[in-house]
């Protein structure tokens, strides 16, 4: 049997490309993927399960987020209280609720999550 020799690909980056149009609010958007640890967000979430996040995404009332909480990221709801106040809102009640500035400190919004090992687990949360 012949061997092949290995080929040697170059990897470079790709060069910034300026635009003259107006960013949108999707211009800073990315897809990452987190594993749900804990069990502040019980029994909706459960620990193990994947979070699909896009970054950049509006924030609103209600949705699934990834917040920023004494300098660390942390899963919770987004909620807002009668007076205008902003909360990050663990679905346990044994955790409390964090005051936030608003929706602007939000890092990312919860799209769906899947269980590791399951093809047909998908659950949605924002339209796809």
């Amino acid at each position: 049997m012949q061997t092949r020799k290995p080929i040697n690909i170059p990897v470079v980056a790709a060069p910034m490309q300026e635009s003259d149009t107006a960013e949108t609010s999707c211009s800073n958007s990315e897809i990452v993927a987190l594993m749900v640890l804990g069990d502040s967000m019980a029994p909706e979430f459960i620990e193990g399960e994947i979070l699909v996040i896009e970054t950049g995404a509006p924030a609103t009332d209600g949705l699934f987020v990834i917040g920023s909480a004494d300098g660390e990221f942390i899963f919770r709801q987004l909620k807002r209280d009668d007076q205008g106040g902003w909360w990050l809102h663990a679905l346990n009640p044994a955790y409390p609720d964090i005051a936030i500035a608003g929706p602007d400190t939000i890092k990312g919004v919860v799209t769906h999550k899947k269980r590791p090992g399951s093809r047909k687990s998908v659950k949605y949360y924002v339209p796809h």
